[in-house]
């Protein structure tokens, strides 16, 4: 690798699905992951193959199915675990083993009950069984940015002995500071003998707020070259080193960081939205790079220097990360084949003709009620139809509300159960209340409604609405997703798809577990 390039490692799918409620469906990933392979990410991290059986199908989909970067599954240091992800990802064209352990003595302690001496030999023989069977393999010492410098200089020379190609530094839980940060990776550089035998990554969270400062540092001070972030800065917690912050950083500032990645920046704002959509996380406005207000100006003095001088106040163009690439020309008298292409060109494959039919006929009922259409609306309508039948207890059939002044809300609706239609009504405090607790008299789940939020698709009175439902219910937590013209309708399909997904019992196992 040159040394004035920078790895842009993704871990959207695995670190970024951690963030609560933001689970994706197989179907999801791949479109994420071919999202991510247009933004010319070098790795994507697909999952943790070992945590559901659903998870390991979800990573040999996204192995099976990309060709231009390499793919990685997170493993703990067991051979179960690196069995599991070396069946998931064999079928890449290029794949990586990305295995870890904590090192801080209150994880050791408390989380694995291990001695230092035990860990040290557990990372080690993870390491060298991992390399037996990939020729790429990443090792991170979890807590790192907590654990004693000594020990961790211990157990990073034997993982790079034992054939770790990549040394992820992890700052688990948002604990450092980037100056020290920075210093702390360097002074690890120059105090392992063999440090030149591997790469050297950042992990960082943003429990602070400075997971982008933090990993930049470890970059510009410490002289790794691979930064571990996700699209939005989705993750667990608060987030995760955001990919559009770091890579327009290195772009922009190229004169401060010298170095380049391989990243087609045109496509972040796409994959943006649609990681946006497919979560139900939505981007606030001021969020550097992909919200709604980073390229817009309200000071008179702003727009007025702008217009004279964009460089006045802008140190990058909109058109750089892809703000203008969003409308497209299609309406209600555009053909099948040109919905087919345009799909293809978003990255959307459906698996089969009846359901390219089902989506284009609602989007032609869609074209009746919009004059224009947006790439946004075609992921919000292939979104609103992902979950797959065998998962889909709960259906929509029919619902009528009525509201007004003096009145008091009312809903009607007909809920499919597994086939059997139900009907119910309601009243609420809203039409959405009054919706709600129809669904609930039907559906009895007994979960607590978190979130309700809604966000327009696109511009105008006509946009489609998108409503993001957060449910929990016996400690899990889920997001539904629903986007509609009708706000209502939105709002029903979004409660529903999470009462879908809480039915969903997969068990996954969380990483940060102990082996």
């Amino acid at each position: 690798m040159s040394a004035d390039r920078l790895i842009i490692f993704d871990t959207t799918l695995r670190d970024g699905e951690q963030s609560p409620g933001a689970s994706m469906t197989r179907e999801e990933k791949v479109r994420i992951a071919k999202q991510l392979e247009r933004l010319r990410v070098d790795v994507i991290e697909a999952g943790f193959p070992a945590a559901s059986n659903g998870d390991f199908e979800a990573v040999r989909a996204v192995a099976n199915t990309i060709k231009d970067c390499r793919v990685a599954g997170l493993c703990r240091a067991n051979e179960q675990d690196i069995d599991r992800g070396v069946e998931a990802l064999k079928g890449a064209a290029s794949w990586r083993i990305h295995t870890f352990i904590a090192t801080s003595a209150l994880h050791m302690e408390k989380k694995l009950r291990m001695t230092p001496e035990q860990v040290l030999e557990q990372a080690q023989r993870a390491v060298r069984y991992a390399r037996e069977r990939c020729d790429d393999v990443e090792f991170s010492p979890e807590d790192a940015s907590r654990s004693d410098p000594d020990f961790l200089c211990r157990v990073l020379e034997a993982v790079i002995k034992a054939g770790a190609r990549t040394i992820n530094i992890a700052d688990t839980v948002g604990y450092a500071i980037p100056q020290q940060f920075g210093e702390f990776i360097r002074t690890l550089r120059e105090r392992i003998p063999n440090s030149d035998k591997a790469i050297w990554s950042v992990h960082c969270h943003n429990d602070l707020g400075m997971a982008t400062a933090n990993a930049l540092a470890g970059v510009a001070i410490g002289g790794a070259r691979q930064i571990e972030c996700t699209i939005n800065g989705l993750g667990e917690r608060a987030g995760n080193t955001s990919l559009e912050e770091v890579v327009m950083a290195v772009k922009t500032r190229r004169d401060y960081f010298g170095l380049e990645t391989r990243i087609d920046t045109t496509q972040i704002v796409p994959a943006s939205r649609l990681v946006s959509q497919i979560t139900g996380f939505v981007v606030q406005p001021n969020k550097a790079i992909v919200g709604a207000n980073a390229f817009a100006h309200a000071s008179g003095i702003h727009q007025d220097g702008v217009i004279k001088a964009r460089q006045t106040y802008e140190i990058m163009r909109a058109e750089d990360v892809g703000w203008t690439a969003n409308k497209i020309v299609l309406g209600k008298l555009s053909g099948r084949n040109a919905f087919k292409q345009r799909l293809k060109e978003l990255g959307i494959e459906l698996h089969s003709e009846e359901a390219l039919n089902v989506a284009f006929q609602k989007f032609k009922d869609l074209a009746d009620k919009k004059a224009e259409i947006f790439d946004e609306d075609l992921h919000a309508l292939v979104s609103d139809e992902e979950v797959t039948a065998e998962r889909e207890r709960w259906k929509l059939v029919t619902l009528n509300q009525a509201s007004g002044i003096g009145e008091r809300p009312h809903a009607t609706l007909v809920l499919s159960d597994e086939g059997v239609e139900k009907r119910a009504e309601a009243e609420g405090d809203g039409p959405v209340d009054a919706t709600f607790k129809a669904i609930e008299s039907i559906a009895n789940s007994g979960a607590e409604l978190l979130l309700y939020s809604v966000n327009a698709v696109t511009q105008g009175t006509e946009s489609q609405g998108e409503v993001t439902v957060r449910l929990a219910r016996a400690g899990r937590i889920v997001n539904g997703v629903g986007a509609d013209t009708d706000i209502i309708v939105a709002s029903a399909k979004a409660y529903v798809n999470a009462l879908n997904k809480l039915d969903n019992k997969v068990e996954r196992v969380n990483p940060q577990h102990a082996l």
